[in-house]
Order: structure tokens, then sequence, then C-alpha cells
């Protein structure tokens, strides 16, 4: 994989969009391959274009670069830039790689794009994870890795159980970068908030799972299948 960031802009402003172009232009290893101002026309040419990620601005007159999101998250990774911190839930529950606020600092973008460089290095080696967490910058080797959920304290955050029963925290990371991160032979979402290893699968029907995790009261911790996700995991057990 070449280690150069081939990306797309989406903003209905052009002065916008030849801002942001300057600032990728002046960070190296990154290339613009297109911009639109149309997120009609950019719907339409995307699925063609060899591009890693989209820089979506999110208040477009039409159609929100929250809506493009919904429609493209599955192939590319995604940026979304805005003047409006509302938005920063939202942006995160669609698994972008980040949230950058207008007006756009190049610092700022810098750290976005070395967001994506470590998700696109651990697509390529998947035996460890190494990111920030509540104990500083850690190094997690998957096969220790038990279940995974949404933090109840940060949305952004994901809680990693390990086969020893001890936890922690991966900070701001989003789920579909965390798969990406995982091998998929070992570990499969449940649903919006889930994700299990195979290993800790005990029993599997059509819409909960039993895991061999002890959870509170001493019964082993019951996940509930989202209907998005019931067709891959009925793949992965040849259903």
């Amino acid at each position: 994989m070449s280690s150069t960031i081939k990306c797309v802009i989406l903003d209905d402003e052009i002065l916008a969009i030849s801002y942001l172009k300057l600032l990728c232009e002046q960070i190296e290893n990154v290339e613009v391959i297109k911009a639109f101002n149309d997120p009609k026309i950019f719907l339409s040419e995307i699925n063609s274009i060899d591009c890693d990620l989209c820089i979506l601005d999110i208040e477009m007159p039409g159609m929100t670069g929250l809506q493009v999101a919904e429609l493209i998250s599955d192939s590319k990774k995604i940026i979304f830039t805005t003047a409006y911190k509302e938005y920063a839930a939202e942006a995160f529950d669609l698994n972008v790689v980040d949230y950058v606020r207008k007006p756009i600092k190049k610092e700022r973008l810098i750290q976005a794009f070395e967001k994506v460089k470590e998700i696109n290095a651990h697509s390529q080696k998947k035996d460890f994870i190494e990111w920030n967490t509540n104990i500083g910058k850690t190094i997690i080797f998957t096969e220790q890795i038990a279940y995974i959920k949404t933090s109840e304290i940060d949305s952004r955050d994901k809680e990693i159980t390990l086969k020893d029963n001890s936890t922690i925290v991966l900070k701001n990371l989003n789920f579909k970068s965390l798969l990406e991160m995982l091998p998929s032979k070992d570990f499969a979402q449940v649903n919006k908030k889930e994700i299990i290893a195979i290993s800790a699968i005990k029993v599997f029907s059509t819409n909960e799972i039993i895991t061999t995790l002890v959870s509170e009261g001493e019964n082993f911790l019951k996940l509930q299948i989202g209907d998005t996700y019931k067709t891959h995991l009925l793949e992965i057990f040849g259903k």
C-alpha cells in the first residue's frame, strides 16, 4: 500500500475548497485527487475514483455531509469539517476518522491525517493494536481481546475487556476504524455499541449471543444482535 494518502474534498464553498487544498499541499504524503462543491455530483463519481479518504463539509445546502457519509462510509474513510460543534456526537456515530472544526488549522489537519496513516498501517498488521488509551500509548495483542463496547462515559472511546477480565479504554476511536485493525475472521460487530471475539461466544441464536464472559450476578454476559449485523454473523457461522 502506498504511503501517500489520496483524498477527495467535498465542500459547497469554493473558497473553502481552495484553502483546504492549499493546506493539503503543504502536508507530506497527502495528495488531493479531486474536489467537488456539489454533493450529488460527488456521489455520482466517488465510486470510480481511486482514493483513501473523503474530506466532507457537514453544512451544505440540499444534502448535508452527514447524509453523504451514510452512503459512502462502508467504502471510504471520512474526515468531517464544520464550523458547528453541535454535530460532533452524530459525526462520531457515523464511524468517521476525525472531526475538524473550522477555521481549519494546518496542525489540526496533520493530526487527522496521522489517524488515517495509523489505521492504514494497522490494516496490514493485525496481530496487535497500538493506540492511545486511559493508561497512555499502549500495545494490545488482538488474541487477548474478548469483548469491546462503546464507553458509557464518552461514546468516542471504546472499552476493551481482555481474556483475563481486565479492561482498557481506547481513546477517540470509532468502530469502523477499530474493525479495520482487527482480524476479520476473529471478531464481529454485534450491534451499534458492541464487538465480540468469536472465541468468546458460548451460544449463538437468531437474536442473542451468550458469551463466555461473566457479568454482574455471575451470569454469562448476553448481547443482543442488531438487525444490521445478523447477516454477517450468520455468514461467520456458515448459516
